[in-house]
This record gives structure tokens, C-alpha cells and sequence, in this order.
């Protein structure tokens, strides 16, 4: 039983403290205590007031900074102690972002936005990949506009680009903060439609912080963060 269950979970947390300025005066404590598992193929709302911890955890989750004290393990493989560029590593393979602001490189095309992890990787992009960029952006209602740039794309159009950049190598898990907090309430609704989709026919994971309360009862599971602890864990019934 032990091992199904280590087969099917995606990520382990266990006591993760996260203090800032270590050592002085002004030594912080923003994370106390998160014990957390999230399962393969879940789809997952993160909420909790500003200054919870939200934005703290996602980055510890997406291997951007580091516990203080803890456990974090993904896909089973403990990532406290891994150097620089065994985490660089597990980052590229493992995980995919999607911001508020989308972050596209705004001297590249749809396109070419959507092939940087490969190139990140791989150090080129094979026809293979660029031809599966291409049907990805035209699954994200983008086909037509793969050489245009991002200032020649409505924020909603942009944000699918992100999208796409995200999903393109299939990562088990895509971490999204406020993925719909930068559009109105059409571009929103239709963009967390897309999440929905690309989650159900690809069976990555998500979690996604969101403040939006109609958002995260679309989720399956909502997660809520008080104070830097997981005030409550709840299944959504939708």
C-alpha cells in the first residue's frame, strides 16, 4: 500500500520552516511548519491572504529559493541538498510556469517563446519540437499568430503563449501564480477553461494560487494558507 501510494504522489512537503535574514535582528519566520502531498494528475487552488506565505511556498515548490528546515521531496527524490545545478536540472524536467505577467521575451515571436525550454535543454529545437509548438499553440486558440510578438497580442493571447511555453515538454507539474489576475473577467474565465482542458487530456498537475474565490471552486482541491500555515485543505465539489 505504502508503495501505490509513492507512486501516485508528485509532491511530499514535511515541516518546511522558511525564516528570512537568518541570524539577525530582523530574522523572520514566514513559514512554519507546511506539511502538504499532492498527488499526480491533481488539480490544486492555492489562497490565503497577502502576506501569507503563498508567494514564498510556490517558490520553494518551483525550486527558485530554499527551505530553512524541512523536507521537500518531488517524484520521490529529496531536492534539499541538491546544488545549483542539480536544481536547475529538476526545474527544466520537472516543472513548467505560469505567472501573473507572462514574462515572454518580447524580441520573439509566439513561437519562438514557446521553444525556449527546448532550447534551454537541448541548446537547439529540433523540427520535431518546433512542428509540436506550432500544434500547441493552434490547440491554445493561437494558430495563426505564431510569428507575431508579444506587443502584438492582446494579454489574454499572451498569457495562452505562457501557457503553451509551459505545457510544451509535458511536466508533471505546472505551477501558476494568478495566472488570471492580469485579465478581465472574459480573458480570466476562458484562460482557467484552458487550464482545465490541458490538464484533463494531459494529465499534468497543477497548482494554482489564485485570490479569485469562482476560480478555486473549479479546483478539486483548495488549499488555504494563514499566517505561513495550511489553515485548511479541502475537496471542492464541483
Amino acid at each position: 500500500m505504502k508503495q501505490a501510494q509513492a507512486a501516485t504522489t508528485l509532491i511530499a512537503l514535511k515541516g518546511i520552516h522558511k525564516s528570512y535574514n537568518l541570524g539577525l535582528p530582523s530574522q523572520t519566520e514566514v513559514l512554519h511548519g507546511i506539511d502538504l502531498q499532492v498527488a499526480r494528475g491533481e488539480f490544486v487552488a492555492l489562497m490565503g491572504p497577502s502576506g501569507s506565505g503563498k508567494s514564498t511556498l510556490l517558490n520553494i515548490l518551483g525550486l527558485l529559493e530554499p527551505m530553512t528546515t524541512g523536507s521537500y521531496q518531488l517524484q520521490g527524490e529529496e531536492m534539499r541538498g541538491l546544488d545549483d545545478a542539480g536544481l536547475t536540472l529538476r526545474r527544466r524536467q520537472t516543472l513548467g510556469f505560469v505567472f501573473q505577467f507572462h514574462h515572454l521575451l518580447p524580441a520573439f515571436t509566439a513561437l519562438e517563446n514557446v521553444t525556449l525550454p527546448a532550447m534551454m535543454i537541448h541548446g537547439q529545437v529540433s523540427a520535431q519540437q518546433l512542428q509540436h509548438a506550432r500544434d500547441l499553440l493552434a490547440d491554445v486558440g493561437l494558430a495563426g499568430a505564431e510569428h507575431k510578438r508579444p506587443a502584438e497580442l492582446s494579454g489574454g493571447m499572451q498569457q495562452r503563449v505562457a501557457i503553451a511555453r509551459a505545457v510544451v515538454l509535458n511536466p508533471p507539474l505546472v505551477l501558476a501564480d494568478e495566472p488570471t489576475g492580469n485579465l478581465d473577467q472574459a480573458a480570466s474565465s476562458d484562460v482557467f477553461a484552458l487550464l482545465r482542458r490541458l490538464h484533463a487530456e494531459r494529465g499534468i498537475s497543477f497548482l494554482v494560487v489564485t485570490h479569485d474565490a469562482h476560480l478555486a471552486a473549479r479546483c478539486d482541491r483548495l488549499l488555504e494558507l494563514v499566517d505561513g500555515k495550511l489553515h485548511s485543505d479541502t475537496v471542492t465539489v464541483n
